[in-house]
């Protein structure tokens, strides 16, 4: 059986002369040469693209905890104090334009922890408000220290009841009064203000003073809700109850109209 090589297989070498037995067999004188190998060169391999970087995991931030807010407890408010006052040292200008002129001056009891002189400026200011009486002709006032007509006192609740008393007036350890020397503020509204207002006791002040001096220019009769929704008078009794109104401050709105209701006292 003869033994057929492929192309492209190279012819064996003989060892020694030609009468030696040949290593391999000889390739048959009609086998056709090898071919060519292909001059195009093989594909070199491809290069893997160069992959970037993974960046770096970035640390995890926690998130830091909100702090908690803590409710301002309210101001300590003595229940008493000496019954004596201090009387600020401190005078202003004249607030309004038209109307009766009325002095007052500012008194602290003492032991009392509020400045005299600071309360008197906070008063002024309030009287000066362009919703308050002053800025709609309703009267003058003027801070002075001595040869007033009327007196602004801020007591603690015993001693307010007691100067209330005097005219007639239970004012039960937490209301406000008008007597005939002039203004009685319970220490205690002044600090906390009331449960029926809806703003700070900073605005409530504004409510106390519109409120006890609107008596102190005549008007002496005490208003009700003038209906569902509306502002609440300055000259209604809004710690009693607002009976569906909204809390305000102020005798006028802001454009200028007072703010009234039915009469209840």
């Amino acid at each position: 059986m003869g033994v057929s090589l492929g192309a492209g297989v190279a012819l064996a070498q003989f060892r020694g002369g030609g009468g030696g037995t040949p290593d391999t067999a000889r390739a048959p004188a009609s086998e056709a040469p090898p071919a060519p190998e292909p001059t195009t060169p093989p594909p070199s391999p491809t290069r893997a693209a160069a992959q970037k970087p993974e960046p770096a995991p970035k640390p995890t931030v926690k998130p830091k905890p909100k702090p908690t807010a803590t409710k301002k407890k309210p101001a300590a408010v003595p229940q008493s104090g000496k019954g004596t006052f201090t009387t600020a040292s401190a005078s202003g200008r004249i607030t309004g334009a038209s109307g009766t002129l009325r002095r007052y001056r500012v008194q602290i009891e003492e032991g009392v922890d509020l400045s005299a002189r600071a309360t008197a400026e906070e008063i002024e200011a309030i009287l000066a408000h362009p919703r308050s009486w002053a800025a709609h002709g309703r009267g003058r006032f003027q801070l002075v220290d001595a040869n007033a007509d009327f007196v602004i006192r801020i007591a603690t609740p015993d001693t307010a009841d007691a100067l209330c008393a005097r005219q007639g007036l239970d004012t039960h350890g937490e209301l406000n009064c008008e007597t005939t020397e002039g203004v009685v503020v319970n220490l205690k509204r002044w600090i906390l203000g009331s449960p029926t207002f809806a703003g700070p006791p900073e605005q409530y002040r504004h409510l106390i003073i519109n409120h006890e001096v609107g008596h102190e220019i005549g008007i002496r009769q005490h208003l009700g809700c003038g209906g569902p929704g509306r502002p609440a008078p300055a000259m209604m009794q809004q710690i009693k109850g607002l009976d569906g109104c909204r809390s305000n401050a102020f005798p006028y709105d802001e454009d200028g109209v007072y703010i009234t209701g039915p009469i209840v006292s």
